[in-house]
């Protein structure tokens, strides 16, 4: 049994992971719960969000639905005056700590089975591909309001704007 594949899904998870923690470092306790708008969600609200899918999801992966019932998803869009960063920051790492939890047995042959997500069957490999689009996509969004509320103080994730070339191998040969 390998675990060629499930690592390579856990290095994504890892990643994205990585990158929105650097990106929320970047946001003072002020700019991590502030929003834009009514209509949009802050820093802290994302991280709430997806530590609570994570939770939901990953809790006994293979043998309850990914949607617990003491789940309450709504609530992860609220942002109460009690609630730290500290706090915050505690649910996430624990919500990341349920996925690998969950996934350290698995072997690439556990990717065909079967789990359910809000009462609809996925395959494994679905359940992860599909969690995993759900962390990129609000991670893109945690970078997005970090970078605008640190301004000029921001520090790149990735390549500088206009330093394109320099990360460019000139020298490698082309296959």
């Amino acid at each position: 049994m390998t675990r060629a594949r499930l690592e390579e899904l856990e290095r994504e998870f890892r990643s994205y992971r990585r990158t929105a923690e650097r990106a929320m470092e970047q946001a003072d306790d002020a700019a991590f719960f502030q929003v834009l708008d009514t209509e949009s969600n802050s820093v802290a609200i994302l991280a709430q969000h997806m530590a609570g899918n994570l939770r939901s999801r990953f809790t006994d992966f293979l043998t309850s639905d990914g949607e617990k019932p003491d789940r309450h998803r709504d609530q992860e869009f609220e942002m109460t005056p009690a609630t730290s960063r500290a706090d915050l920051m505690e649910r996430w790492v624990a919500g990341w700590q349920v996925l690998f939890e969950a996934t350290a047995p698995l072997s690439d042959a556990d990717l065909d089975r079967t789990v359910l997500i809000r009462g609809e069957p996925h395959t494994i490999h679905r359940a992860l591909l599909r969690s995993l689009a759900h962390m990129a996509l609000h991670t893109g969004q945690i970078i997005q309001l970090a970078k605008h509320w640190a301004g000029p103080a921001w520090v790149t994730l990735s390549i500088p704007r206009g330093q394109s070339e320099t990360y460019r191998p000139s020298d490698r040969p082309t296959v």
